[in-house]
């Protein structure tokens, strides 16, 4: 049997910086496990690119949740990025932390915003250079969205005449406004944590990184984990961890790991047929992730991304692309973002709302031949801190059978109101002076939705998720917790997770760089490293 010190299990946005930072010591050896294959694929490095990217089979796990029953039992969609670099090589790239506050209320040693900040500025080559935000001179290369001149001006100029002001940084101090967010994206390409974190350690000699690799169990020895079983190439395979096995797998495919392998609530195990080695109640619940609605308008200039997917355009852009990394394929068509409150009376945002200068119907056309989506500015609106909360749940031993993945989507009255008045403050935005003149007319959902109950049935029809799932091997001391403050799964030596899935609460931003940073928190962990100081985002470090 083969033998390493540290097996991890996926290699995505997690995994492989843990990968990296721990095969940084020559004295350990790591085995890396990823299900996928290769991020070698001009789909993955295109930034625009990555929404058909998130549709291939070959890049995604295909799961889907639901019925959600209170989502007109539908059944959701829930791409999740299979291959080297995980969903950061599929994902829309946006570079947001969340909120100070959302980590400072997680309420556990060592997890406050401030203990946490040198983490994220430890993985950061930042574009705006070193400060107290932000790093240089580290793996991930966090680039700039210069604004698009159609449509920025006018569209800050709504959000200002509604009483925001612009947002430089929405990784600083003050977040509540518009602006535009920091791209994953660097000299045309997207910089995946493949790319940032695990090409550089390719070639260490103590790292080895296995693909086409799926986990099919951890392996324990009475309250250990002594290995990992997995599947390549229909052959079955173990290997042995000297010290530890972690999991990066996400959190859908953490929770269903460790319930196949006998660890999580009794009542799941009994019901797959699974040997309960290890009773953990809260192994796959709590799930959470943003709710999200969309809508469109008519523009009224045909100045958006639209005419770019003209076929002749956009061979010559690809060509463009591929030869010099520039021109309209080497970026996102994103207008404007911001972080808003749906009602006054809230304590901090609540909503994430975009625009994008095209519809998200749109595909190649050309005259005559084949028909586009057309001329549209489309926006759509997260809900930051959903009350429900769904869960994962194994139905089978077999690692290859799809977890059963309930979101609960809608389940509390709260997320609802919230979310019909999220669609509402989009209607009011482009019914706005300077919003208003870039569009004829409402197209999705039309004007025909309205009043309550018209929005309400519209929401429960058509609302979709950020693709942020976490919360599903939380962190904590509590009876339904799964790690500790340090990682480790309870009851288990030996057994750690390190992914978006052990966040008790989800935070109010895109989860790709909080699961960066806690790859980075939970390799000093592992290795027993002292921590950095806090960072006083009131003044100097401390």
């Amino acid at each position: 049997m083969e033998s390493c010190d540290y097996v991890i299990i996926g290699a995505g946005s997690a995994g492989c910086v843990l990968a990296n930072r721990l095969s940084a010591d020559p004295g350990v050896t790591v085995h890396l496990l990823e299900a996928g294959g290769s991020d070698a694929h001009d789909l993955i490095r295109m930034p625009v690119a990555w929404m058909r990217a998130s549709e291939k089979p070959e890049f995604s796990w295909g799961q889907v949740a639901g019925p959600e029953i209170h989502a007109g039992e539908r059944l959701i969609p829930q791409t999740r990025g299979r291959l080297l670099g995980g969903s950061s090589s599929i994902n829309g790239m946006m570079y947001i932390r969340g909120r100070p506050e959302d980590y400072d209320a997680w309420g556990l040693p060592g997890w406050r915003y401030a203990d946490l900040l040198p983490y994220f500025r430890r993985s950061e080559d930042n574009w705006r250079g070193e400060s107290r935000w932000h790093g240089s001179g580290g793996p991930m290369r966090v680039g700039r969205l210069a604004p698009d001149p159609d449509h920025y001006p006018a569209l800050l100029a709504a959000a200002q005449a509604l009483g925001y002001r612009e947002i430089p940084d929405f990784s600083a101090a003050e977040a509540e406004g518009f602006g535009l967010p920091d791209f994953t994206t660097w000299s045309g390409q997207r910089v995946s944590t493949a790319t940032a974190f695990l090409k550089p350690a390719r070639q260490r000699r103590n790292l080895r990184i296995v693909t086409a690799a799926q986990a099919t169990r951890v392996l324990l020895e009475g309250r250990r984990a002594a290995g990992v079983e997995y599947l390549q190439d229909g052959e079955k395979k173990t290997i042995r961890a000297i010290r530890e096995v972690i999991l990066c797998a996400g959190a859908f495919n953490s929770p269903q790991l460790l319930q196949i392998s006998g660890i999580g609530p009794a009542k799941v195990l009994h019901a797959a047929g699974i040997p309960r080695l290890h009773e953990l109640p809260g192994v796959g619940a709590n799930l959470q992730d943003h709710p999200m609605i969309l809508a469109a308008w008519q523009a009224r200039e045909p100045r958006t991304f639209e005419r770019h997917l003209r076929l002749d355009r956009l061979l010559l852009a690809a060509i463009r692309w591929k030869l010099f990394g520039t021109g309209p394929l080497a970026v996102q068509p994103m207008s404007i973002q911001g972080f808003l409150k749906s009602e006054p009376g809230l304590d901090r945002p609540d909503t994430q709302f975009q625009v994008i200068h095209v519809s998200y119907m749109a595909r190649p056309w050309f005259p005559w031949l084949r028909p586009g989506a057309g001329h549209q500015i489309s926006s759509g609106a997260l809900l930051l801190n959903p009350e429900s909360r769904g869960s994962v749940n194994a139905v089978s031993i077999d690692p290859r059978v799809a977890p059963s993945i309930h979101l609960n989507l809608l389940e509390k009255e709260a997320d609802l109101w919230a979310m019909m008045r999220m669609f509402r403050f989009m209607r009011r935005f482009f019914a706005t002076g300077p919003a208003a003149e870039l569009v004829t007319g409402e197209v999705v959902p039309g004007p025909e939705v309205d009043g309550d109950a018209g929005i309400e049935a519209y929401i429960r029809a058509a609302a979709i998720t950020g693709m942020h799932s976490s919360g599903t091997c939380a962190m904590g001391n509590d009876p339904m917790s799964v790690v500790d403050p340090e990682l480790k799964v309870h009851g288990i030596d030996g057994l750690r997770v390190a992914d978006a899935s052990i966040m008790p609460r989800i935070v109010r931003g895109n989860t790709n760089a909080p699961a960066i940073m806690i790859a980075e928190k939970a390799a000093d962990l592992i290795l027993g490293k002292t921590p950095p100081p806090p960072v006083d985002t009131n003044g100097d470090p401390s």
